[in-house]
């Protein structure tokens, strides 16, 4: 059994850094302007030919855009992470919830220090349908969504004692963060390059994070506080 957690452990190592990896060769190319041309080209596509203030597809589209993306902003954010920091609280998995609180606002302090590093203007090739504020690179709504849906997902799967309910906490947690990333170059505030970007940051926190819970877990141990359930 240790030999196992000690495989699994080495391979999440080698993840993190793989994808440490990607993100700076990304970093790279955008810095170069290697993925210019596919990011105007991915903007120009998503708004009508001749009229770059609209976005294709049907009117809800656009109000749907707009309700997604919010799930990856400061807010809906927050008080998720608050909610579920409070119920875990609750029931007793004191170490879970610290977790949850910390993993999340080491996500975020990862996404502002990025953005203070590259500070990539964003896009003005197409008008932003919706209001923003900070640098382009790399999208913090992807990176914050990602690290802190996917901690979510996988903590909760690792916490549910049915097989199905485990793969359904992980394919939410997938789908969720996919649709506020793709929702962000929709909306013309990023290019795709971005997102890309932001997803890769912020599954290297999540794994960082859940690697640092498994290697706890031999001394407090999830399952001891899993067992307190009701």
């Amino acid at each position: 059994m240790r030999y196992a957690q000690e495989i699994r452990l080495a391979a999440s190592a080698g993840l993190i850094v793989a994808l440490v990896l990607a993100f700076v060769i990304l970093a790279r190319l955008v810095d170069l302007g290697g993925t210019r041309q596919i990011d105007e080209w991915l903007l120009h596509v998503l708004r009508e030919p001749g009229d770059p203030r609209t976005p294709r597809g049907p009117r809800w589209l656009h109000s749907a855009a707009l309700d997604i993306t919010a799930l990856g902003g400061p807010v809906v954010l927050g008080l998720t992470v608050l909610a579920i920091t409070g119920y875990l609280l609750l029931h007793g998995l004191y170490r879970n919830g610290l977790f949850i609180f910390v993993a999340s606002t080491g996500g975020w302090i990862l996404n502002w220090t990025l953005k203070a590093v590259f500070e990539r203007p964003r896009p003005e090739i197409v008008p932003h349908l919706r209001d923003v504020m900070s640098s382009s690179f790399p999208s913090g709504h992807a990176l914050t969504s990602a690290a802190v849906y996917l901690t979510l997902g996988v903590l909760l799967a690792r916490i549910a004692r049915r097989r199905l309910a485990r793969y359904y906490c992980m394919a939410m947690a997938v789908v969720v963060v996919l649709l506020v990333g793709s929702s962000r170059v929709y909306l013309g505030v990023h290019y795709p390059s971005d997102v890309l970007a932001g997803w890769v940051a912020g599954l290297t926190w999540a794994c960082l994070c859940l690697t640092v819970e498994v290697a706890l877990e031999r001394r407090a141990g999830l399952r001891q506080e899993q067992a307190r359930m009701p």
